[in-house]
């Protein structure tokens, strides 16, 4: 009888190590503290946790006081992706400006300072970068998340962040494996299949992949996506072929590999989320993340006893459930050592964060970024910057979920600061081209107008507008703010490469004839 209960206790503690739950609230619920002593070894961060970086450092704190080596993940890529800035938009620009410029060191030191911040509010995970190739440019999912369409490019930038972030005591998640770029569904809606072959796949997309893990990447996460060439039944993180076959044995990599979001449709539609996690533990992976949009103690008891009840029916190795809880424990081990080397006399440091979240100054490494990412194309007629206040046209997709839509974008808030009076409305496809077209010009007047699009490559109403628009008024000036595969037009095109909110303010300048693009 000790025997067994030892043994019912150890699998418990397994089974909540590999877990990765979120949670509501901006402090620790109670239930999510009793289940960190009962060994639950990570939590993870959303931008519903999140409201400055005091809260957040008292937040982890107050997780770290039930134990001090739980891991504390967030997703925080910078640019259209963030959790720490969420409400004011991203200090950052994102990968697809790091990629424009194409300075690795400036992507180094981007994720370096990153990672300083996450640091300093108690965050040791991050889940990021992604190594995804932007190989089809109607991702719609991916797109400035990723450093480029070109393979070298990505594998260097990646390489860069994954350097710069660790080198803050923050471990970076490679993502999402074994490439998310070429594909045209969103696996937070449905499944993604990927129909290239072997040699592509080597070529492409697992180059970036194979730069991460040489260069010492911690974590590896998992794409919810279908790849027939290396297994026709189940998607990457479901599949013993590609997370251990693969990404273990051939590529050699030996540190923690963590699924991508449980709770996307990719998988819970079609497997459920208790099957799902057995499922992706049994295939080799480490970590189950869950929690975007399930975060209550019931989600983690299900996959808990799940997982134990996978063990018990000879359907989950017990072995394999231990492996994975001491991967997870052993990069615990490292954040724990690497937050303790950065508390020492001595430890080299970067220039502290002012509280409200900006760098102090000299240390703005974010705007110096997105000035240089941004992309500047004259019109046929000299551009003079306006004297008076413009109006900003926002025309506005749908965001992807990865995005958000509670994150603020474009440029009118950063335009009001440099031409007080600048107003501004959004406007998407539903009313047709004729009427939104007549809004505009009704609002704005005399006004100069200033279109802000996202991905307008993408978006064929989009595309149609803005023709309509400039055709009405050749001096509009046009800013992308997503991926820049559209023709430039406008009196001036700006491209930004991403719409964190640095990538506005640089944009702004430009317009407001205070860039170095102007």
């Amino acid at each position: 009888m000790t025997t067994l209960v030892r043994s019912t206790d150890t699998l418990t503690r397994d089974a909540l190590a590999v877990l990765q739950p979120g949670f509501l609230g901006t402090t620790a619920p109670d239930w999510l503290l009793r289940r960190i002593g009962e060994g639950l070894s990570a939590v993870g961060l959303f931008g519903r946790n999140i409201v400055s970086p005091g809260q957040l450092a008292a937040l982890t704190a107050q997780l770290r006081a039930e134990r001090d080596d739980v891991l504390v993940a967030i997703d925080e890529e910078g640019g259209d992706v963030t959790r720490l800035e969420v409400r004011t938009g991203s200090s950052f620009p994102g990968n697809c400006a790091l990629g424009s410029v194409d300075d690795a060191e400036l992507t180094r030191a981007v994720a370096r300072e990153l990672g300083r911040r996450l640091a300093e509010c108690g965050v040791d995970l991050n889940w990021a970068p992604s190594a995804d190739i932007n190989s089809n440019p109607d991702n719609p999912v991916i797109g400035v998340r990723s450093f480029g369409a070109d393979t070298a490019l990505a594998a260097r930038h990646t390489v860069a962040y994954v350097e710069g972030l660790q080198s803050a005591g923050v471990a970076a998640c490679t993502k999402h494996f074994p490439g998310h770029g070429d594909t045209n569904v969103d696996s937070h809606h449905a499944l993604p299949r990927i129909d290239v072959d072997l040699d592509t796949l080597h070529a492409r997309e697992l180059v970036p992949f194979r730069a991460a893990i040489a260069a010492g990447s911690k974590a590896v996460m998992s794409a919810h996506i279908l790849l027939p060439a290396l297994d026709p039944n189940r998607p990457a993180t479901l599949s013993p072929q590609i997370l251990t076959g693969l990404l273990r044995e051939e590529l050699g990599y030996q540190g923690l590999i963590v699924t991508d979001g449980m709770e996307m449709q990719a998988i819970s539609a079609v497997y459920g989320i208790e099957r799902g996690s057995v499922l992706a533990i049994a295939a080799g992976a480490d970590a189950i993340c869950v929690g975007g949009g399930l975060a209550d103690e019931a989600t983690v008891l299900r996959l808990r006893d799940a997982l134990v009840a996978a063990v018990r029916d000879g359907e989950l190795p017990e072995e394999r459930l231990a492996d994975a809880a001491a991967r997870v424990r052993a990069l615990a081990d490292w954040t724990r050592r690497a937050r303790g080397a950065a508390a020492e006399p001595g430890a080299a440091s970067l220039p502290p964060a002012r509280p409200g979240g900006g760098t102090v100054p000299g240390t703005d490494i974010g705007l110096v970024a997105a000035r240089r990412a941004v992309k500047v194309t004259a019109g046929t007629r000299p551009y003079t910057p306006p004297t008076s206040a413009p109006y900003v046209a926002a025309f506005t997709p749908v965001a992807n979920i990865a995005v958000g839509d509670e994150t603020p974008w474009g440029v009118a808030a950063e335009l009001a600061v440099l031409l007080p009076g600048t107003t501004s409305d959004t406007y998407s496809g539903e009313a047709g081209t004729s009427p939104l077209l007549a809004h505009v010009l009704g609002v704005a007047g005399d006004r100069r107008i200033v279109a802000v699009v996202r991905d307008v490559h993408r978006h064929p109403w989009m595309a149609d507008a803005l023709d309509a628009l400039i055709a009405a008024r050749p001096d509009t000036v046009v800013v992308e703010m997503g991926v820049d595969r559209a023709e430039p037009r406008g009196a001036l095109h700006i491209a930004t490469h991403g719409a964190a909110r640095v990538c506005g303010r640089a944009a702004a300048e430009v317009i407001a004839g205070k860039g170095a693009g102007a």
